[in-house]
């Protein structure tokens, strides 16, 4: 599985939250929770795109027989562009921090109710409910976009 795809509970420090009683949503422990989430998540990240970087330098050979020297490059190309997808993961993840420290974080951005801790432990970045995100898939189906 890509990197990219990855959710951040694969990380090995992951411990979901578990809110109290009562307990207000969003507050500044849950808040915390998720900034620590997405750091985590970004450090997964930086930690991946610097061992591309050593991996293309290290095993860039110049292969004799243009079989091999294709079969790097297509190797390379695909290392190349899940980075891209996760070059563009950690301006999402940047943002998602900045939507914290805004006190601007876990509500919908189409309809305002709740994400709920369960769907952003799933996916921090999350902007949408998952009924207003099941909505904009059927009409992003219906569309053909």
């Amino acid at each position: 599985m890509p990197v990219a795809e990855k959710k951040p509970e694969a990380s090995k420090s992951f411990t979901p939250y578990e809110p109290a009683p009562g307990e207000e949503y969003m507050n500044e422990k849950q808040l915390a929770h998720f900034r620590q989430l997405l750091l985590d998540w970004k450090q997964d990240l930086m930690e991946e795109v610097d061992r591309t970087v050593r991996h293309l330098q290290e095993d860039a050979n110049n292969y004799a027989d243009p079989a091999d020297r294709a079969t790097q490059e297509e190797g390379f190309s695909l290392e190349l562009r899940t980075r891209d997808r996760e070059r563009k993961l950690l301006k999402k993840i940047n943002e998602t921090i900045d939507k914290i420290d805004e006190d601007d974080y876990g509500f919908c951005e189409a309809c305002g109710v709740e994400i709920g801790i369960r769907r952003l432990e799933a996916r921090p970045t999350a902007t949408l409910c998952v009924d207003c995100k099941t909505l904009a898939e059927l009409k992003e189906k219906q569309l053909g976009g």
